[in-house]
């Protein structure tokens, strides 16, 4: 029997923590929360103080009634869930259900998972921040009267399958106003002309692009104003008449928080946000290492704070004076200063250990964890240097009264920039090479080239300029920037195509409608000051009852009167390609409680249905047919045959389009804690995973 009994979250946390505490200490998990409102109902009493309704969720009962027993047995029980709001919520949730006294010394919290800072965590037992549950609970029971009270109207007034939420639906508003932008924008003419001029006895060209007229700033409207500039050079020496020369430093980015790192990951490795936040709790959780077992890699990966351990920068600056020299560390460590509004709950996000080198731990991580991690030390240790130092020199030259200007840019010391860049669409610089120039020399003109362009509107959104948005407006926290996202996709409000977001025409209809009836809901304003609410009662600031009493007057009232006032909405049905098989009329898209499907459009004269169909590009083992992939009604995925009943081939893992080498059987794509891993589907064959590089070495 164990002395101390320590509640996590995650099986995989579980495991990892055990083997640094001891035959004294059992861990288990709660795998996730345990209570929540139920479904079939609001839950909340909005006459009485807003009082939750929990029940026990389906599926926790087994594991609630083993932890009720280790706890029985144990001596201490401590509570080691996720640090924030929804952690502190669930390790509340427990001592409800345990019947721990909520004051009592029964809460540990740490920011990474490794030997010393659990144990340390161990030194520091405290009890539940009521705080933090009071904040998490606000914000459900919000989200609870704006999905429950909402949805419902829009069930009556467009369809069936549709919900409104309380992020969700600012996050589509914000996607459709871009769309409207897109629509209404009107492109403006202008003129771009480039010279090519060569300093002898150099060879090589570089360019310049028209500036203005004598020194002065001009813009080529038309191609009337482009062609009295090519005029002008049809007989002109090309004379410099200023060289300026300045330098430059830049100072690397801080290290990453959730929004960062969930834009870094989509631009450099074209990861969703949801892939984003799995990859990382796998290297928060624990990873297998080669010779150190199981090994948190980073620290807690969901926060907004761009904070540093002391002594994790102590650590970064002795790797990086012995690795780099020590013209790559600072006087004195880098300190960054956060976006106003940050909760500053944890540490940014960083390895563990700067030892653990991407190259140390590439044979023990997938394809995809390796990549992330390497983006995550990277950026950290960058994080933790000297600037980079430029030398930019601008060149003036004289054609017949026309400026054009040439920049070029010389790196006088790489500093952080030799282990990380930042991406496209953060400030960069690059070499552009000038030779030796002084005013007064003259320039051999090679060419012109002189071309129309128009300005362009703004782009769409990207999964990652929307959390990039949202986090700058205030909107969600960064817990919810993935579910928001997945929410609004998998609702049909919003497609994806290649990276971009587009509003469906749904997405437009819903918007347009909470705009007209629920213009605060969808108000950016309005949902940036609940989340300030929100903080104010984590902060002791605020009662949620208070918050929640303001909140829901004005709010009530409003759906009273869009119910009234609003008018029956008819949306057609996007017809598919499929035909249905009993009345051969095309069926169409619907949206149910577990995504969508087709339906007949002659129902109820037809009511014939199917689960739309996504196929693997492998063929069914057994006939030969396409393997569709499926899901239960619980949602979880698994492959059968097309063909099925008549072929009843069915894998709970994904099937690869390979055989095995030792007995010819289909090989599947398997995932477990530390990721996926290739396997035989035959289980009496000896043929063993690959190990995680092999793996990598064979995609």
């Amino acid at each position: 029997m164990a002395d101390t009994l320590v509640i996590v979250e995650s099986p995989a946390k579980a495991k990892t923590i055990e083997k640094f505490l001891g035959k004294n200490y059992k861990v288990v998990a709660s795998n996730g929360h345990v209570r929540d409102l139920p479904k079939s109902q609001l839950g909340v009493d909005t006459e009485n103080g807003f009082k939750p309704k929990y029940i026990t969720l389906r599926g926790r009962g087994d594991v609630l009634d083993k932890i009720r027993r280790e706890a029985k047995n144990a001596e201490k029980v401590f509570l080691a869930t996720d640090p924030d709001r929804e952690g502190e919520a669930i390790a509340w949730h427990l001592a409800s259900v345990l019947k721990l006294d909520e004051n009592s010394q029964c809460r540990i919290s740490f920011n990474e998972i490794t030997s010393g800072a659990v144990k340390r965590a161990l030194t520091k037992v405290r009890a539940i921040d009521m705080k933090l549950v009071n904040a998490q609970q606000a914000r459900r029971i919000l989200d609870r009267l704006v999905g429950y009270k909402i949805s419902p109207v829009l069930w009556a007034k467009v369809r069936k399958g549709l919900s409104a939420g309380r992020v969700q639906s600012v996050a589509t508003r914000i996607i459709c106003d871009r769309e409207q932008e897109i629509n209404e924008f009107t492109p403006v003419e202008y003129w771009v002309i480039s010279v090519k001029l060569i300093k002898p006895p150099a060879k090589k060209a570089f360019e310049a692009k028209f500036y203005g007229f004598n020194g002065k700033k001009a813009d080529l409207a038309n191609k009337e104003a482009a062609d009295e500039v090519l005029k002008r050079l049809e007989s002109a020496d090309y004379l410099v008449t200023d060289v300026k020369t300045a330098p430059k430093s830049r100072t690397p980015a801080p290290p990453f928080t959730t929004s960062t790192l969930q834009q870094d990951a989509s631009r450099r490795l074209h990861y969703s946000t949801k892939k984003t936040m799995m990859v990382a709790q796998q290297l928060y959780e624990g990873i297998e290492l080669s010779g150190k077992g199981a090994t948190g890699l980073i620290t807690y990966m969901r926060t907004d704070s761009v904070r540093i351990a002391q002594s994790a920068q102590a650590e970064a600056a002795e790797f990086i004076e012995k690795n780099f020299g020590k013209q790559y560390v600072p006087d004195k460590p880098n300190v960054y200063k956060g976006r106003a509004g940050a909760q500053d709950a944890h540490e940014a996000i960083r390895p563990t250990s700067v030892s653990n080198t991407p190259a140390g731990v590439k044979g023990s991580l997938t394809k995809e964890q390796y990549s992330l991690y390497k983006i995550i030390y990277e950026r950290f240790l960058a994080s933790q240097m000297t600037a980079a130092r430029y030398e930019n020199t601008t060149v003036s030259v004289d054609a017949n009264g026309a400026t054009f200007r040439a920049v070029g840019v010389r790196t006088l010391f790489d500093g952080f920039t030799a282990v990380y860049t930042e991406t496209h669409d953060e400030a960069t610089e690059s070499e552009v090479a000038l030779p030796p120039i002084e005013v007064g020399d003259k320039l051999v003109h090679k060419n012109t080239e002189s071309e129309q362009r128009f300005t362009q509107p703004p782009s769409r959104y990207t999964e990652a300029s929307l959390v990039r948005t949202l986090e700058e407006k205030g909107i969600g926290r960064p817990s919810t920037y993935s579910p928001t996202i997945s929410t609004i996709l998998e609702r049909g409000y919003v497609s994806r195509e290649k990276r971009v977001l587009y509003p469906t025409e749904l997405g437009f209809l819903v918007t347009q409608l909470m705009k007209d009836n629920f213009k605060d809901i969808v108000d950016l304003a309005f949902t940036a000051d609940m989340e300030e609410q929100l903080d104010r009662i984590e902060e002791g600031e605020a009662e949620s009852e208070s918050v929640l009493k303001h909140f829901y007057g004005p709010f009530i009232k409003t759906v009273e009167e869009a119910s009234e006032n609003i008018e029956k909405v008819e949306i057609p049905d996007e017809v598919s390609d499929t035909q249905c098989e009993k009345c051969g009329a095309m069926m169409v898209y619907k949206v149910g409680r577990y995504g969508r499907f087709l339906a007949c459009p002659n129902y109820p004269a037809c009511k014939n249905t199917k689960p739309i169909l996504e196929k693997i590009d492998v063929p069914c083992p057994e006939c030969g047919g396409a393997l569709i992939k499926r899901k239960t009604k619980r949602g979880k995925v698994f492959y059968g045959c097309e063909n099925y009943p008549s072929c009843s081939f069915v894998s709970w893992d994904k099937p690869l389009n390979e055989r095995c080498e030792k007995c010819g059987s289909l090989m599947v794509k398997k995932t477990g804690r530390n990721g996926s891993f290739t396997i035989c589907s035959n289980k009496e064959c000896g043929n063993t995973p690959r190990n995680a590089k092999e793996q990598k070495d064979a995609e």
